[in-house]
């Protein structure tokens, strides 16, 4: 009599589902374009989406401008709420003093482009800028 192949086969998950289901990202298909772009791999490795995720890999993943290390310490492919998603993985020491200092970094330097409040000047503040080189401050002689 064989045994039940779910028994002696380890635990895993897809990738895809299992980066939606600890919210990495929004939705699966985020996950599978992050995937597709190169910017997840899993112990050291490119990955695809349907590569399988077990206890104790170590993935490499971006979110957005964010570079995390995070080591799988639970399986799960039902997203559930955030605090049963934080117990699914666990962040390398490296990555956090990483990320602390990009916060950092982010904070005494910020985008320029971040502080630009307004656009393009409008018509009227173009006529008014260009008046000021028609002008001259001196004094007329007396």
């Amino acid at each position: 009599m064989s045994k039940p192949a779910a028994a002696d086969a380890p635990p895993s998950v897809r990738l895809d589902k299992w980066l939606w289901a600890a919210r990495f990202y929004k939705t699966r298909a985020l996950a599978v374009e992050e995937i597709g772009k190169g910017r997840v791999q899993i112990n050291g490795q490119a990955a695809k989406a349907s590569r399988e995720v077990k206890l104790g890999d170590c993935l490499s993943l971006r979110q957005g401008e964010v570079a995390r290390e995070v080591w799988v310490r639970g399986l799960s492919s039902i997203r559930g709420p955030a605090p049963v998603a934080q117990l699914l993985y666990e962040e390398t020491p490296e990555s956090l003093l990483r990320r602390a200092q990009q916060a950092q970094a982010r904070r005494l330097a910020p985008e320029p482009a971040a502080s630009i409040t307004q656009g393009r000047p409008t018509k009227l503040d173009r006529r008014r800028l260009a008046q000021w080189d028609r002008w001259s401050a001196e004094l007329p002689d007396a």
